[in-house]
């Protein structure tokens, strides 16, 4: 498994910090950018790679981090079997993982501090998907959606 992060400008510092602690847990990681915290590129440029990434290799998760974590949550989720979250808490975070799979966690850095970003992604890497059939089937679902 790799993850691809990627943030804006408002969520470069946080990415940063989470890319320490990717590194201290000794997991693969790729980041697309923002490569600092000056407005030069708009949230979309760094969402879409991250999407593409983990939208061709099911193995692979991507974290994404703006100001409020909504508009790189709506851009992820136009791939297709991309399921992007916005969590603030852990037990969003797990939840996300239990029962709806999530592959890209979203990130407010105007919400969340340091610290409440590591042990959300820590929650979100380390809590595994509950497969049952009728969640199967509702991936399978919405993915027959997208054109």
């Amino acid at each position: 498994m790799t993850i691809y992060i990627g943030s804006d400008y408002a969520g470069y510092k946080l990415k940063e910090a989470i890319k320490k602690y990717l590194e201290l847990r000794g997991l693969p990681f790729f980041d697309v950018g923002s490569k600092s915290d000056k407005a030069i590129n708009d949230f979309p440029a760094f969402a879409r790679p991250v999407a593409k990434h983990v939208s061709s290799n099911k193995n692979d998760r991507g974290i994404l981090i703006c100001g409020t974590g909504i508009g790189m949550c709506i851009a992820a989720n136009r791939f297709k079997k991309v399921r992007a979250v916005l969590a603030f808490n852990l037990q969003q975070a797990r939840w996300a993982r239990t029962y709806d799979n999530a592959n890209i966690l979203c990130l407010s850095s105007w919400s969340v501090n340091n610290a409440q970003a590591k042990a959300i992604v820590r929650t979100w890497l380390d809590t595994p998907f509950k497969k049952l059939v009728r969640r199967v089937r509702r991936f399978k679902t919405i993915d027959s959606w997208r054109t």
